[in-house]
């Protein structure tokens, strides 16, 4: 007699949900080997002195600081780190896969890893990370390097390829490994090559036109690895780390008059004012020579710019804030990568996976320029009311299901949006505005990328996870069970794909610009006007790199580190060569 299977119209009941938690396994953080690297030098911020001074002060401990802090210290000066947020390893959800959606949605806590915002076009959720190693201890743990044309986009930094790609290898020695592909990841891939996102490039850590497999920072035990491992390559009695530290702003003394800078700057870094979790002040003040480097995030480092006085003139003396410099595009040219896609109940039990498939359109496919990249994931996605858009957009349901989805995220994007404050105090998020598909290249891409969603969800190797049409096998083929909406049925319908673009945007927490390279900082992340104070983080991007950035944020720390490094040698040499003998008549 043949097995028994739910019919296609099935919906799960409350009851079914119920019985599916407690059957399904849930994961656990893998066993502490033992104390982190930084635990010798990172402490609670009232340790610290009311007032020091150090030759760097990197305010924000994340992707970006953690190498740059980390390199910075390698050079003998003594290095300061001010972290928002606490420890890794007080949050033991951030260690294994299994604790992603968890921590992006668990975040009523003052002290939560993860630190929600929303965006005010659509009140769309997102996440800013809020611990040492920033985001990249809170993210998919998927890593990739940025596409070799990124390294000369107009107006950008003049990168040195060889010092990149040295950098990339220092991260990728550290904390990248190879996933293992499980029953969804695996069919995403097929289903990719048969949509025809070829060639098919395996495993590598580059960015290929076509189907991939990029690395991940969770290990073969399912620990995982973030920015704040870096550290352990720092000299542990050069740097210090303060936990809990929100700096409040950079101090800023005008540069004198015959001053031989004054022509470029009017303004330069002496400091930093932050409080600790008692709401004590600190100052931090930096050493000759020394430097103040932002590396707060794409949300951070500009409010940080304009609650310290820089920024558009008009606009800081309406909030009050006596004018240092006067930078007109701070918080101007902000981005955020929209994501679209499906969820599905399977019709068969998957195991847990977080990003690991890629599908990335080659240059031979006539729909490549308006293309988008594809990503997949299944996990034990949370539904809560009200709804908090992790994967899923829209959960209504206070229970846990495994579900399976495909997505695509915009890259570019066109669309600018912008970033204002929402308060005089640093704690508080500024209020930012995407401006999702207002340029139509953006919707004409994500119409283009959910079409070839689309051709994935009809090839074969989606066959399995789809439901049975009746009780019996050979009824059909069956359907999806979707957990909220469809894609439109006639994908040839421009109007409806355009609609389904509209109603499901999500973020893939990807956003970035605010203190654009060209336009707030030079070449060398050196705060145009000012001086003695840098931005080293995603702020500084006006485009995405890759299919996912923490690769390049990371990699961009370690770079600019090593540069800085090498302008001061070349400084110290300078000052301390002779003076040419005179030549006699």
């Amino acid at each position: 007699m043949a097995k028994k299977r739910f019919p296609s119209t099935f919906v799960p009941t409350p009851l079914f949900l119920l019985l599916l938690l407690l059957l399904l396994p849930r994961g656990e953080a893998p066993p502490i080997e033992g104390p982190p690297s930084y635990a010798s030098f990172a402490f609670d911020a009232g340790a610290f002195p009311v007032e020091s001074d150090y030759d760097y002060i990197v305010v924000g401990g994340g992707t970006a600081g953690c190498p740059l802090a980390a390199t910075l210290s390698e050079g003998g000066r003594r290095v300061l780190v001010l972290e928002r947020g606490g420890a890794p390893s007080e949050f033991p959800s951030l260690a294994s896969p299994e604790g992603f959606l968890p921590t992006l949605v668990d975040t009523d806590a003052p002290d939560s890893p993860a630190h929600p915002f929303s965006s005010e076009d659509g009140a769309v959720p997102n996440a800013r990370g809020r611990v040492l190693g920033g985001s990249s201890a809170i993210n998919a743990g998927f890593y990739s390097r940025a596409h070799p044309s990124w390294f000369s986009l107009p107006r950008g930094p003049s990168w040195d390829m060889a010092l990149v790609n040295d950098s990339y290898d220092w991260v990728e020695r550290a904390i990248t490994f190879r996933p293992v592909l499980r029953s969804w990841q695996s069919a995403v891939r097929d289903g990719l090559l048969e949509a025809n996102v070829t060639p098919y490039n395996g495993f590598t850590v580059h960015h290929l036109a076509g189907t991939k497999i990029g690395a991940t920072t969770f290990d073969s035990s399912g620990r995982r690895h973030s920015a704040a491992d870096l550290l352990a390559f720092a000299n542990p009695d050069r740097i210090r780390v303060a936990l809990r530290a929100t700096v409040d702003r950079v101090l800023l003394n005008p540069v004198p008059p015959g001053s031989r800078r004054r022509n470029q700057q009017s303004s330069a870094a002496i400091g930093v004012l932050y409080r600790d979790r008692l709401g004590r002040h600190h100052h931090a003040m930096v050493r000759p020579g020394g430097e103040v480097i932002l590396c707060a995030g794409a949300l951070g480092s500009p409010q940080l710019l304009l609650l310290s006085g820089v920024g558009p003139r008009p606009y800081l003396s309406s909030w009050g804030i006596p004018v240092a410099a006067n930078l007109p595009d701070v918080g101007q040219h902000v981005y955020d990568n929209p994501r679209n896609g499906i969820s599905i109940i399977p019709s068969i039990p998957l195991d847990h996976s977080l990003i690991q498939v890629v599908g990335i359109p080659t240059g031979e496919d006539k729909d490549a320029a308006d293309a988008s990249f594809l990503e997949a994931a299944s996990n034990i996605v949370p539904f809560f009311s009200p709804p908090r858009s992790v994967f899923l957009h829209n959960p209504s349901s206070p229970l846990y299901v495994t579900v399976a989805t495909l997505m695509e995220k915009v890259p570019g994007p066109a669309s600018v949006g912008s970033l204002r404050l929402a308060s005089l105090d640093a704690r508080d998020n500024p209020i930012v505005r995407f401006n999702y598909f207002s340029n139509p290249e953006d919707l004409d891409r994500c119409v283009v990328g959910l079409r070839r969603v689309g051709d994935v969800l009809e090839s074969r190797s989606m066959q399995e996870f789809r439901s049975v049409v009746g009780w019996l096998p050979w009824r059909g083929r069956g359907d999806f069970r979707y957990v909220g909406p469809a894609l439109p049925a006639n994908r040839s319908d421009r109007a409806a794909m355009e609609e389904f673009c509209r109603r499901t945007v999500a973020t893939i927490w990807h956003y970035h610009g605010g203190c654009v390279a060209g336009k707030v900082v030079d070449g060398d992340y050196r705060v145009i006007g000012v001086g003695a104070l840098r931005v080293v983080d995603g702020s500084t991007f006006a485009i995405s790199p890759g299919t996912n950035p923490q690769a390049t944020l990371m990699m961009m720390g370690r770079y600019v580190g090593r540069k800085m490094l090498a302008e001061r040698k070349e400084k110290s040499h300078r000052r301390r060569a002779p003076w040419p003998p005179r030549r006699h008549m």
